[in-house]
């Protein structure tokens, strides 16, 4: 057993964590257990959508039709037993569409409102480039607020809530590209990716007479998963660890690459998701690796390359890449 002083607080370092910490792994255990059932060969992804529900942040998937996105969803909000609405963006969609609207009745000679479908749990935003930037801005309060305001008056939105956003990446005829503002509420952009050839197999044997999905169980409930993310916010970051996450998202901004760097949004998405992949692998504490393995999905959209870079056809993967070569993290030496 070895104690670490950092900043004068000491931290109990022994393998061992807080029993709040067991109890966020373990909610988060069944839900990728039960999530993999159905997404085979993906529990990488699984983990990152997870953490995006003990986080209470917002998931962007960029990848081509049929590789699981709405299945993804759709399991998610099985198996916490959550409300699913699914949201197909068309360019002619209104911001109403999507909010809902008040209907005078006639009977009691009032306006009543009536919810739209992101007055859900887990919403599904499918091709949500497809629709026009005002109707696209009208999640913008939702994802940020968990709230909406129609005719004046705010909406509570039920809890917890996840948007997962779908846009495919290949088809951009009659798209409209999501405004950074509207990129920076996503807590994280990732891609399932293609199945190998024995995850395809896998995926035909599973699908042979029914969908798996259909008889997928609920593995926990939402105010289980409320405490869990109240939980969570008390996994231990060390100050040395803080200041390299603020390194990291300020190396974003002085990049020769880089037109515009990560928001503070920014680092305060790579402390909180460092924090739930602590509790995912039973710590209660935050390492330097923990932060290295979430600073592309986490910051990767969050900034914008120079022009000039875009025509060199620079990504900003490798940028991240760089930077990450570059910031030296605690208790490394350098040569």
């Amino acid at each position: 057993m070895s104690l670490q002083q950092d900043g004068g607080r000491a931290a109990l370092l022994d393998g061992t964590a807080s029993s709040e910490a067991q109890r966020v792994r373990l909610v988060a255990a069944r839900l990728i257990d039960n999530v993999a059932r159905v997404i085979v060969g993906k529990r990488d992804v699984i983990e990152l959508a997870a953490i995006c529900l003990l986080c209470q942040g917002h998931l962007l998937i960029e990848d081509a039709p049929g590789v699981g996105k709405t299945v993804l969803a759709k399991a998610l909000a099985r198996s916490i037993g959550g409300v699913f609405k699914r949201i197909q963006f068309t360019p002619d969609m209104l911001p109403s569409d999507i909010t809902g609207i008040s209907v005078y009745n006639q009977k009691t000679g009032e306006f009543e409102f009536r919810p739209g479908p992101i007055a859900a749990q887990i919403v599904l935003a499918d091709e949500i480039n497809r629709a026009t930037p005002k109707t696209q801005s009208a999640l913008l309060e939702a994802m940020e607020e968990q709230q909406i305001t129609v005719d004046g008056k705010t909406y509570p939105l039920s809890q917890p809530f996840l948007v997962l956003a779908t846009q495919n990446p290949i088809e951009y005829e009659g798209t409209f590209p999501l405004p950074e503002a509207q990129l920076d509420r996503f807590l994280m952009r990732i891609s399932l990716g293609y199945p190998t050839v024995d995850e395809q197999v896998a995926i035909l044997d599973a699908q042979q007479f029914d969908h798996p999905i259909r008889t997928l169980a609920q593995v926990t409930h939402t105010q289980e998963l409320l405490e869990a993310q109240r939980l969570l916010k008390g996994i231990f970051v060390a100050p040395s660890v803080k200041r390299y996450i603020a390194e990291i998202v300020e190396a974003t901004r002085h990049h020769p690459d880089v037109y515009l760097g990560a928001s503070p949004r920014g680092a305060l998405t790579l402390y909180r998701t460092a924090q739930a992949r602590a509790a995912l692998r039973g710590r209660d504490y935050v390492t330097p690796d923990d932060v290295k393995a979430l600073i592309q999905p986490t910051l990767a959209h969050r900034i914008i390359l120079s022009p000039a870079a875009r025509i060199r056809g620079v990504a900003s993967r490798e940028v991240l890449d760089s930077i990450l070569a570059q910031v030296i993290p605690p208790g490394a030496r350098v040569r």
